[in-house]
């Protein structure tokens, strides 16, 4: 059953990390502005949104998964994000605190103002965000049947 679990987990990855990278391109092509037409934040906002659902899915499905396929103890969620970096999905640890933090502040800011004033931090966080969903991929590989 965990198996089974984990493919239908990576599926679903594997769609969120499709609309992660379409999300990223729009925005990469609007660029950093004072201000943002209506259309140009809707496509960040997306970006944001799809940012925070990617990092919880990764840790709290995915990496889970993992840790159960592969017999893990299912401690706190600090003791998976480590047994995810000892399996090499993701090279540094600061960084996916860094992501984490930002997807803190990005669930808690409702005012236009306040969350565009993280579009560069998600600029610069998404690539490394988009490379732990892309490793991650390749690490469940083998549990496909």
């Amino acid at each position: 059953m965990s198996i089974d679990n984990l493919l239908a987990n990576r599926a679903l990855l594997e769609k969120q990390l499709f609309w992660l990278n379409h999300s990223f391109d729009e925005v990469q092509n609007i660029g950093l502005k004072p201000e943002y037409e209506v259309s140009e934040f809707d496509s960040y906002e997306n970006l944001c949104s799809r940012f925070s659902r990617m990092i919880d899915f990764l840790v709290r499905k995915i990496f889970r998964s993992i840790d159960a396929v592969e017999f893990e103890n299912q401690g706190t969620l600090i003791d998976t994000v480590n047994h995810a970096h000892k399996r090499g999905l993701f090279e540094n640890i600061e960084t996916i605190r860094q992501i984490k933090d930002l997807r803190n502040e990005i669930s808690h800011e409702y005012i236009d103002d306040a969350l565009q004033d993280l579009f560069e931090d998600i600029i610069k966080l998404t690539p490394s965000l988009i490379q732990m969903a892309e490793t991650t991929l390749k690490y469940t590989q083998q549990y496909q049947k």
